[in-house]
């Protein structure tokens, strides 16, 4: 099976059949404030679990039920998590409790413990429930001696319990813990927002009216920042961003600017902890008040309350949990007595294992920050994806008049290649606003290089892309045909327009039009200029790239269509679905999807599979049918093989399960494609547009001799993607080795780590390289700002 990215490493790959959990117990609690995603995560830790050996108890109502023993602590079983997944909030229950912050809590809490052999604790919650669990292992060996003298335990119990492993999962929807650059929930919550986010814009643009939307996060902007930069709206506030002394003037100001623009609608978001500079709190009616008695604008203000904490978790945030759940219990199974209590986190799509006080600390610290008014300081240390949320939305909201910016003489085209893929229009509306910052022309092309050679090229201003964010599809128009066959036209139309820069924002084929620009250097000078490309195809097929824009909003769509057919199959017993998914010959959207609906089986191309895969398949199904749970799910890429079809595998598994179940099967076709775009795609589209457009001046910058832009170099000709932990810009040309272009995929691809991930929580005996698992590191103060995103 394929790895991730990066040199072989077969001999030093450490699989996890090495760590066995046989004899020990482990359990999992939610605790504080429940989130969307803390059930996938629950269930992760479950079944891992279970998997390894081990005993797994769930620990009911968070450390309240510790406390009080009896029925709230209770052995679980693989079924007992069984269609949780696709459940928001937490089945277990999560409760403040003031018993365990006083000694005998802890005490009691203890006693309940080791009655049951449990020496190993995950712990589901915010920096509060992580704080209290790390207090309970520091007093542990204190507890169990004041258990020996009160008689309540033996010597030996003692000896076999003496130790107390505990590692954390973040479960919050504000994402405010240090470390980590997404908590379970946040990408939840941002849905819900976007969600009544583009319902009011309807609304408000049939009466021109202004919103002002408060969102939660008391101590922490990041659903405010987000939630502004996915939906575009003109102005925010947030606890770490005060505005200067005469921010009403300026607020008021750049309203009418945008309405005078022509804008019929305003959206202002305000984040329930939003604070000016003297520390007065800025409240949603304040806002109002204010627009209405300067401007006169009809007002109106939404609180979103605690529907930012409901409904169901998204794909990203199932994701999320599920891996992360797993790999708790591996950091649980590889605790030393001399290894500090940890939390597994996410920094870029890399999980990692950090110590848990080491985040805690930096957590209170960004709190100490904004109490003293430091509030750059707090910003840094945030983390790099708060940072780079600020600086995209400040580039973005740039308040510099347009008339006084100053104009370089460079053109900038861009332009969609490919099939439509959600977030294609909030790149094109980031590069375009960034572009004319940075004081470029920039110029829209319509229809791919189709429109390109037949000259359908015009200047796009400002204006021209309001309300872009949050549409679907590609606005500019996009195909798939390559530039090969019109280089003179093509070249024609460059000089025509003086285009000395090119952003192309598509899928497979936008890289191949750039190699094929690359290529044609030689013979035509006009290509001989900065050309940059943003993967965006539903399909993350794209070298040099673990995410592209687009499969986010893909996932969700399948991931939601996947939980109503399950959920049509509870009525009707012991019943088998078989769901095919778009991706051509790449099996993401088919995994991913299939972990976050809790799939029993995916087909793909990556990984061949014959006749006997199936009957094994089919009878592991067969085999569930006899449990509770009595229904299955199978995913199929499009062109996981030519002679095992849809068709094929239905007729297959009606037959062989005929008696056991019965069989239905659905092809998800274009809706895959179709549809708003997820708050992820928004956020990426808008940030690594900016970043390229950025990248694009510094090379123009560069290349500019003599009166002209003249570069052909390989570095100039550049795919912007996200590798691991950081952005990188890679030339093309160097991207050619580690493609397979009869597929079009990739040679390695990271998610085909996620296949065994998958498979053991469908409960098929697999082998599961850790030798990628998180080590421990510590929290690190400054990252290097460039190439991150």
């Amino acid at each position: 099976m394929a790895g991730a990215t990066g040199p072989k490493r077969q001999d030093t790959r450490k699989f996890f059949e090495n760590l066995s959990g046989a004899g020990k117990c482990i359990a999992v609690l939610t605790s504080g404030g429940d989130a969307q995603g803390m059930n996938g995560a629950v269930r992760a830790v479950v079944r891992m679990g279970i998997y390894v050996g081990a005993k797994v108890y769930f620990i009911h109502e968070g450390y309240q039920g510790m406390v009080d023993g009896g029925d709230y602590i209770k052995e679980a079983t693989w079924e007992s998590v069984s269609s949780v997944l696709q459940v928001g909030g937490t089945v277990i229950g999560s409760a403040r409790c003031k018993e365990f912050r006083s000694h005998e809590g802890r005490l009691k809490a203890a006693h309940n413990l080791v009655q049951r052999g449990i020496t190993y604790l995950c712990v589901i919650g915010g920096d509060g429930s992580l704080t209290g669990a790390n207090l309970f292992r520091e007093e542990w060996s204190g507890l169990l001696n004041e258990l020996i003298e009160q008689g309540l335990i033996d010597e030996e119990a003692a000896r076999s319990h003496s130790r107390l492993h505990i590692v954390g999962m973040v479960g919050s929807i504000d994402n405010d813990f240090c470390g980590t650059d997404m908590t379970i929930g946040t990408d939840s919550a941002l849905h819900r927002i976007i969600e009544v986010v583009d319902a009011i814009m309807t609304t408000a643009q049939s009466h021109q009216r202004t919103f002002v939307l408060e969102v939660m996060g008391r101590h922490c902007g990041y659903l405010a920042l987000v939630s502004a930069l996915a939906c575009g709206a003109d102005w925010v506030f947030i606890p770490e961003m005060p505005p200067e002394d005469g921010w009403e003037d300026n607020m008021c100001q750049k309203l009418s600017e945008n309405r005078a623009d022509k804008k019929r609608l305003n959206i202002i978001i305000v984040a329930e902890g939003a604070i000016d500079c003297h520390n007065k709190a800025i409240t949603p009616d304040y806002i109002k008040d204010l627009v209405v008695s300067r401007l006169g604008f009809d007002t109106r203000v939404t609180i979103l309350g605690h529907v930012q904490r409901g409904g169901t978790p998204s794909a990203f945030d199932r994701i999320l949990a599920s891996r992360m759940g797993v790999e708790a219990v591996l950091a649980l199974l590889e605790a030393s007595t001399d290894t500090p209590a940890c939390v597994v986190s996410l920094v870029g799509n890399q999980a990692v294992r950090l110590p848990l006080m080491e985040c805690v600390q930096m957590t209170q610290e960004v709190q100490k920050a904004m109490d003293e008014k430091k509030f750059d300081e707090a910003v840094r240390l945030r983390g790099r994806s708060f940072e780079n949320n600020l600086s995209t939305y400040r580039l973005l909201a740039s308040q510099t008049a347009r008339s006084e910016l100053q104009n370089t003489s460079f053109n900038v085209a861009v332009m969609n290649v490919g099939a439509p893929a959600a977030g294609m229009n909030a790149a094109v509306r980031s590069a375009v606003r960034v572009g004319i910052t940075e004081g470029h022309k920039m110029f829209a092309v319509s229809d791919g290089f189709e429109g390109f050679y037949k000259g359908q090229i015009k200047e796009i201003k400002w204006g021209d892309v309001g309300g872009w964010t949050g549409q679907g599809g590609s606005l500019l128009g996009t195909k798939r045909t390559l530039p090969a066959t019109h280089l003179d036209e093509i070249a024609e139309q460059m000089r025509i327009h003086n285009i000395t820069a090119l952003l192309v924002i598509g899928g497979f084929e936008a890289f191949e039009s750039l190699l094929e620009l690359h290529q044609a250097r030689a013979s035509y000078k006009e290509f001989c200029i900065p050309m940059c490309i943003l993967p965006a195809t539903i399909s993350n097929n794209v070298p040099g790239t673990d995410h592209s824009l687009g499969a986010d909003t893909s996932l969700n769509a399948i991931v939601e269509t996947c939980d109503r057919i399950k959920q049509s199959a509870s009525g009707t017993k012991r019943r088998v679905f078989i769901i095919e998914t778009m991706g051509g010959y790449c099996g993401y959207l088919a995994t991913v999807g299939g972990l976050a609906a809790g799939a029993d089986t995916v087909y793909i191309y990556e990984e061949p599979f014959d006749i006997r895969d199936l009957q094994a398949n089919v009878e592991h199904l067969t085999q569930k049918m006899k449990t509770s749970i009595q229904r299955g799910l199978v995913l199929r890429n499009e062109n996981c093989n030519e002679n095992f079809t849809t068709d094929f595998i239905y007729q297959l598994y009606s037959e062989e399960g005929r008696g056991v179940f019965d069989c239905r099967k659905n092809i998800l076709g274009h809706m895959q494609q179709g549809g708003a775009p997820s708050p992820f795609d928004r956020n990426f589209g808008t940030k690594v547009a900016a970043k390229a457009i950025q990248w694009i001046t510094r090379t123009l910058r560069e290349s500019y001799k003599e009166g002209r832009v003249f570069t052909n170099s390989e570095d100039t000709a550049c795919l912007l993607g996200m590798r691991r932990r950081a952005m990188v810009f890679q030339p093309v040309a160097q991207l050619r080795e580690e493609t397979d272009f009869v597929h079009r995929i990739p040679k390695e691809q990271w998610w085909l780590k996620l296949r065994p991930l998958m498979k053991i929580l469908a409960k098929y005996k697999t082998s599961y390289d850790v030798s990628d698992a998180g080590q421990l590191e510590h929290v690190t103060r400054v990252r290097p700002k460039e190439n991150h995103i």
